[in-house]
């Protein structure tokens, strides 16, 4: 395995941009995994698939499934869906199918395969604790329920879905809720992950916090 940054940290608490910006700044190459997840259940839903489908159903279409993260774009079957998995639908049943252990294990490989070629920073809610527990630097990013159902709100309405504030709040707590309590890899801080809380910092600050922060013995 080469250099892993991982930083992990519930929805909206700013993961994708900051990794982007500190992949860029190091030279590493960024693997987002929740455009991972997103993607799976992109193509679960095409295919029909309910969330109380056994196993069996599932790994049925993700044998069918090739999924690749390339230049910031995602491929699904050798289409760009990159624009599609970001919808409200997706993205709740991205954080449901993500709690069955077929899914993880489908994405398991694809993830730990990337580490050996190039340097990265990857994101998502546990890449520090179980994707990638033996990553040189870990970061657990948070913000309040507040700061992160007002960024999705915007991050929404920049994109023409129609929301609520109220909407993206309770999204965000029905999110959070999922995350912590599933049985399989549910999101934790890894013990010794840096925690940030970036509800009162600007990007620009957060940035520099993690950069001062992975710079030390790398």
């Amino acid at each position: 395995m080469r250099q892993v940054i991982a930083i992990d940290g519930p929805s909206g608490s700013g993961k994708t941009t900051i990794a982007k910006l500190i992949a860029k700044e190091l030279g590493y190459r960024y693997l987002d995994t929740g455009a991972l997840y997103r993607a799976v259940a992109f193509s679960l839903r095409k295919h029909m698939v309910q969330p109380h489908d056994d196993d069996e159903r599932l790994g049925s279409i993700l044998g069918m499934t090739v999924v690749i993260f390339r230049a910031g774009r995602v491929i699904l079957n050798g289409e760009d869906v990159t624009d599609e998995i970001r919808a409200k639908d997706i993205d709740h049943f991205s954080s449901v199918f993500s709690a069955r252990k077929v899914v993880r294990d489908f994405l398991l490989g694809p993830q730990k395969e990337a580490s050996l070629h190039d340097d990265l920073v990857i994101e998502g809610r546990d890449t520090g604790s179980v994707v990638f527990p033996g990553a040189q630097k870990k970061i657990f990013l948070d913000a309040s329920v507040e700061v992160r159902a007002a960024r999705r709100f915007y991050q929404y309405k920049d994109k023409g879905i129609a929301i609520t504030l109220e909407e993206a709040k309770d999204s965000i707590i029905e999110r959070d809720r999922r995350d912590a309590y599933r049985d399989i890899a549910p999101l934790a801080k890894a013990p010794d992950a840096l925690l940030i809380d970036s509800s009162n910092l600007s990007i620009e600050e957060v940035k520099n916090k993690i950069l001062d922060f992975v710079r030390r013995d790398l």
